[in-house]
């Protein structure tokens, strides 16, 4: 079942569209030994998915079978619109009010979602994923929030710096936007590029959550061989598997940064990866 919904934002102070999948029943549930689809009461497990630039709410609805495998799964799929924001706030004396998407996808998408769809806010029923600047959202939402979160699917991407990205993306003149060059890692670190930085409060956050022994969120990160992004995925990784976090990290050759890739993983995910239940919860 397929719902889009416009609402107003506090945290964005603006209208906003949000495209949320709500399994519904298949010729195929009963064979699969799946629950009743319609039992009042029921909920389902939750997948939050952060788009990358460029895009909207809508991208995984065209360009994956997001539709197809929520079904499958019996797992509902909620995809908020971030823009280009990075899904972070912008100043507090923009104007005429700042749009605060990092405060909307944490903390307002969850309480509207949970409150009004039959959607589960149980931790272990949590899921967040993203790709490209949408992997930064879901390494946030797993860091910041791993008291509610039990997984993240981080395609693409990790805890990366936009400004880095840029110079990495730099050094792509001439190959007509092509995600597939060669980046000389050394100069860059040379240069003062940080493929990952343990100063920064995410890192900084992520240590601190695994010396007070909090419940980490197992986290399964996949990149394409070919993709100039895995630098930073490269960074991500190792600094959360040093910290003690459970980093699943799988790299596909022959994929660079493309929506061929992202159905891929988003398939695996869900198969393979993701602590869920593939089914509706019974009351």
């Amino acid at each position: 079942m397929l719902v889009r919904f416009n609402f107003l934002s506090q945290a964005l102070m603006q209208q906003t569209n949000v495209t949320m999948i709500l399994p519904s029943w298949t010729l195929f549930d009963a064979p699969n030994g799946k629950a009743e689809s319609y039992v009042p009461g029921s909920k389902f497990q939750v997948l939050y998915l952060f788009h990358g630039g460029t895009g909207d709410d809508s991208d995984y609805l065209n360009f994956s079978n997001i539709l197809r495998y929520a079904d499958e799964h019996k797992i509902a799929v909620v995809m908020p619109a971030g823009y280009n924001s990075c899904y972070v706030n912008q100043p507090d004396n923009t104007l005429p009010w700042p749009a605060k998407y990092w405060d909307y996808i944490f903390y307002e998408l969850p309480k509207v979602c949970t409150s009004m769809f039959p959607i589960s806010d149980r931790r272990a029923d949590t899921f967040v994923g993203g790709l490209s600047m949408g992997s930064m959202a879901a390494t946030k939402w797993a860091i910041y929030g791993a008291d509610k979160c039990a997984a993240a699917l981080i395609m693409s991407g990790g805890g990366m710096d936009v400004t880095n990205i840029m110079s990495v993306v730099s050094q792509s003149a001439g190959n007509d936007g092509r995600t597939d060059f060669t980046v000389d890692a050394a100069l860059l670190e040379s240069l003062g590029v940080k493929f990952a930085d343990p100063n920064d409060d995410l890192f900084i956050t992520a240590k601190k959550n695994a010396m007070e022994g909090k419940a980490l969120p197992k986290l399964y990160m996949t990149c394409g061989g070919n993709d100039f992004i895995r630098y930073f995925a490269f960074g991500t990784r190792d600094l959360l598997t040093e910290y003690g976090y459970d980093v699943d990290y799988d790299e596909v050759p022959g994929y660079a940064h493309e929506w061929d890739f992202w159905d891929y993983a988003l398939k695996k995910a869900l198969n393979e990866k993701l602590p869920i239940r593939n089914d509706i919860i019974l009351p």
